[in-house]
């Protein structure tokens, strides 16, 4: 790259976070919260808040979990809804960034390319792109990564035998076309995940007919999706019971968890026992929802107001379960024999997993995977200075897993400051059994073991499971363990 092209800005930031979106958010308020003496900008590549919520837009895109654990503890969701839409999410997103003051602090379109950390330094050096094409160097002691765990770039190609030959339309919902007219048209979408889901009461409002194509089926739960109309929500303050909500969701979670993997055949009865009963008779429960794994293996399903059986019970949708043999011009041909007519299709099969997005990352110059590290107590990597990652569970919200690690690192910075070190540097014992930080059963998770980094089997290397246990440890568990600590000059931390 010309050095001439690239512009130096004028100040050194104590910390900067990567990403707009849920993550970087919430880092930005507990730093703000617990260290309001440090410096922080987050650097956002897109044009607003959101992440992955202002960047999907296929029909009905929502969360696959509650709101009310999927927001913020400091700004509660106060929606009667649990599930809600993406754009709704991108709003309450902007409102909590409003309401605290950290719109001040990011800075739109502005794609980090690379990161090297320098040691002599003591900080990341970061290159960054700016929407007009210029270059722009920032530098900061402290880099946390709220880039999400998927590639935003490219999606996960669906390894779908004859698909070339399809003259259709082949859509990927990551990138869904914005003036995409599927009205009267034959659409098949290949998946069965919280996607697929979504998208087939959606698309069956205007389409011809909507198949949802499944290798195997998963667990799905219809939901009562109105909250807020309990007792309490009449007796007390709305900030109180929204709070009350939250708990509510994140223990009701927790607990259909843990029923689920203590009792799998019972869980299994139940969750069938109710899709049975949103059925129309000529569906049969076997084998179109009956998963080969138990309960909880991969996620479990949410359809709120029961939206994916109600369209299920109408003529224009269904679900089709075997494999795709091959294809031609406009139709699937099965193993079992059977064709598929489809103008358009949609390929629900999973995304392109990858920490840190597409950063290119050294350490004093030297080249640096992320997917090749140890994760320390799922939030920094073995061998990289002072760099954090927010990741979430699978068995409860994405941002209870983004929090605990905000509370674990800013409870590192302050150690840190005290102690007047100036980084801190997670070493991985040689000796330790690996083991997947996502322990999901998906086939794209599978897939994507080789792009994320590893778990071990002991101490604080072990991945997480257990939200309550997790965030007493991030709070109160001993900060130093595994990791190698220097301190510089006029250190700050």
């Amino acid at each position: 790259m010309d050095s001439k092209s690239i512009r130096q800005v004028d100040s050194v930031y104590d910390v900067i976070i990567i990403g707009a979106g849920i993550s970087g958010i919430n880092a930005a308020y507990r730093i703000q919260e617990k260290l309001p003496n440090l410096t922080y900008a987050i650097l956002e590549g897109r044009e607003g808040f959101g992440g992955t919520w202002d960047l999907f837009r296929y029909p009905g895109i929502r969360s696959d979990t509650d709101l009310h654990s999927f927001g913020f503890s400091w700004f509660p969701w106060a929606e009667k809804r649990a599930i809600a839409d993406g754009g709704s999410i991108v709003r309450y997103l902007r409102k909590a960034a409003e309401k605290e003051g950290i719109d001040r602090h990011v800075q739109f379109k502005r794609s980090v390319l690379s990161a090297n950390w320098m040691s002599a330094e003591q900080s990341w050096s970061l290159m960054v792109e700016t929407d007009a094409g210029e270059s722009v160097e920032y530098q900061a002691r402290f880099l946390i990564l709220g880039t999400g765990y998927y590639d935003y770039k490219e999606p996960l190609e669906p390894q779908i035998p004859g698909l070339d030959n399809f003259k259709g339309q082949v859509i990927h919902p990551q990138f869904w076309p914005e003036q995409l007219d599927y009205a009267d048209k034959e659409v098949v979408i290949i998946g069965s995940g919280a996607t697929a889901i979504t998208l087939l009461p959606n698309l069956a409002k205007k389409a011809k007919q909507v198949t949802m194509l499944q290798r195997s089926p998963t667990y799905i739960l219809s939901i009562d999706n109105s909250t807020g109309n309990s007792w309490f929500h009449r007796m007390l303050p709305e900030l109180w019971s929204f709070k009350l909500s939250r708990w509510a969701f994140i223990w009701t979670t927790a607990i259909i968890f843990w029923l689920c993997r203590a009792f799998p055949n019972a869980a299994r009865s139940k969750l069938q026992r109710g899709v049975a009963q949103e059925l129309p008779v000529h569906v049969p429960v076997d084998p179109h929802f009956t998963p080969l794994y138990r309960p909880w293996d991969q996620r479990v399903c949410f359809s709120p107001n029961g939206d994916f059986f109600k369209a299920i019970r109408e003529d224009n949708a269904q679900v089709v379960t075997d494999h795709v043999s091959t294809m031609n011009e406009d139709t699937i041909v099965l193993s079992s024999g059977n064709e598929l007519k489809a103008d358009i299709i949609v390929t629900a099969t999973g995304l392109k997993l990858k920490v840190g997005g597409r950063i290119h990352f050294k350490v004093d110059g030297e080249s640096v995977e992320l997917s090749d590290k140890m994760a320390w107590r799922a939030a920094m990597l073995s061998d990289v200075p002072n760099l954090a990652f927010m990741l979430g569970y699978v068995n409860a919200s994405w941002t209870l897993g983004a929090d605990t690690s905000a509370h674990l690192i800013c409870r590192l910075l302050q150690h840190m400051q005290k102690k007047g070190k100036t980084s801190a540097v997670p070493r991985s014992p040689k000796h330790t059994q690996i083991r997947p930080i996502w322990n999901l059963d998906a086939t794209y998770a599978k897939k994507a073991q080789e792009t994320m980094p590893k778990c071990g089997d002991s101490g604080p290397w072990k991945g997480r499971t257990n939200y309550f246990y997790d965030l007493w440890l991030a709070k109160n568990g001993k900060i130093t363990a595994g990791l190698e600590f220097s301190a510089a000059e006029n250190a700050k931390f």
